[in-house]
This record gives structure tokens, C-alpha cells and sequence, in this order.
């Protein structure tokens, strides 16, 4: 069973590849591990204002704006994994749109784990990181688990952390993206075990009382073998949940 929202990305057979190719790759790999600092976040706090019929501004909405400054290295290390990918292994990939699964998935994954239904992650999550996973969400308290999960509308920033390109000791290929999430819940957290996390006052309609909601990361790695004769499916084989599940 695949990813629903990334089964059409990536979708034809690899080519071959030399051993020249393979040189490169190991080049590449080098450098992808080299610490390098990550991309720079600027929340800020946006007001929508809509005019009355007399001419009058009324603010109607309020929502979070979240600015991502890339940085400079990861933006051209990623940019020669996406040509590699797309002259060795598909040529219809593309970055946006395997960003915009990547996003439906993250909604449904995490959803599923805040309603503990370890038995529906099958076929989307690594078979040996579903048995973590449980182990881990048994732990948390109720308010935890809820935080887990992201609504489509909340998610307010996304971009791939890291790629690689690697094989294993029989010779089968692979394409790992690490694809890092920013997303708001309102769910009831204490604040002694969220130090460092941001806090907005979010008022919905103009009316009422503001809500509020915290700014969470997530990082899900997604994976595909490449190797000929292998379904084209991308499964997630990492989960992170910063301050709730790392």
C-alpha cells in the first residue's frame, strides 16, 4: 500500500547507473553531512481588514505568517539531488509537487497516530518504526497525542530538510527526503514541557475570544527504492514531533 498523495510522484522505472555516477553520489554524500545550520523561521502575526459598507475597515480575520529564509548551502545541495533524481532515476519528479503529497501525508499520518490507529498506519509507516511508535504514544498524556495531529489549514511552513541517494550492500537504490513540517494546535499543553515553543493569540472572525495556539515542528522522512522491479512506493521512515515525540 502507498502514500495516497505521493503514489503518482516518481513513478517510472530508474535507469542504469555507472560507476561513475556512483563516485559522484559518494562526493555528494559527503557534503550532505556536513553540519550546516537550518532554515531561519520569522513568525509573524497578519490582520486581514475588510471594508463596511460605509467605507469603514472592520478586521474580520487573524492568522500566522511563517517566513522561511533558506540557507544558502541546503538550497544548492538539494537543488543537485533534484537534478540526479530527475536525470537517473524519473524524470517527472518535482519538488512541489512531491511537497504537496508530502503535506497531505503528514495531515493523515499524523492524524492517525493522535487517534492511536497504529493498525491504518500499515502500508504508509516503516513496518519497524510502527511498533516505536506505539510504544512511544502509550506514554503521552491525552493533550500530547492530540498535538500530534495537523490539520491541513494549520500547517503554516514546509521544506525539505535533507535528501540522499544511497545503496545498500546488495546493490538496491534509494531516495530518502527529510521534509520538515511548522503547524498550529490548539490543544491544551502545559508550559513547563514546551520551553522554547511560540505562543499566538489567533482570533477567528473578529468575534469572541482569541484563541490560543502554539507552533509545533514535525519532521517525516519519506523513502522510495528505485531498484528495477520494485513498486514505486514512498513510505515514511522517520517521525518526529519536537517536544512531544522525538
Amino acid at each position: 500500500m502507498a502514500l495516497p498523495a505521493l503514489r503518482s510522484c516518481c513513478s517510472r522505472p530508474p535507469t542504469l547507473l555507472s560507476r561513475v555516477l556512483r563516485t559522484e553520489w559518494g562526493v555528494i554524500s559527503r557534503l550532505a553531512n556536513r553540519n550546516v545550520a537550518p532554515v531561519t523561521l520569522v513568525p509573524s502575526m497578519v490582520r486581514v481588514f475588510s471594508a463596511n459598507r460605509d467605507g469603514r475597515s472592520n478586521k474580520q480575520t487573524q492568522k500566522v505568517v511563517v517566513v522561511g529564509i533558506p540557507n544558502p548551502f541546503i538550497w544548492f545541495r538539494t537543488r543537485i539531488y533534484y537534478f540526479l533524481i530527475r536525470a537517473y532515476f524519473d524524470k517527472e519528479f518535482n519538488i512541489e509537487d512531491f511537497t504537496d503529497g508530502a503535506k497531505q501525508a503528514f495531515s493523515h499520518v499524523s492524524s492517525l497516530l493522535s487517534q492511536c490507529q497504529f493498525e491504518a498506519l500499515e502500508g504508509l509507516v516503516a513496518k519497524d518504526l510502527i511498533g516505536k511508535l506505539e510504544e512511544k504514544c502509550a506514554l503521552l498524556p491525552a493533550g500530547h497525542r492530540e498535538a500530534l495531529s495537523a490539520e491541513p489549514e494549520e500547517i503554516m511552513y514546509t521544506t525539505p530538510g535533507d535528501v540522499g541517494i544511497y545503496y545498500d550492500d546488495s546493490g538496491r537504490k534509494f531516495v530518502s527526503i527529510l521534509m520538515r513540517f511548522w503547524y498550529l494546535t490548539s490543544a491544551k499543553l502545559p508550559d513547563e514541557s514546551l520551553d522554547g515553543t511560540r505562543v499566538f493569540q489567533v482570533a477567528i472572525g473578529g468575534k469572541g475570544e482569541a484563541e490560543t495556539k502554539r507552533l509545533l515542528t514535525a519532521n517525516y522522512e519519506f523513502q522510495r527504492e528505485f531498484t528495477q522491479g520494485v513498486q514505486p512506493d514512498w513510505t515514511i521512515t522517520k517521525i518526529e514531533h519536537s517536544k512531544l515525540l522525538d
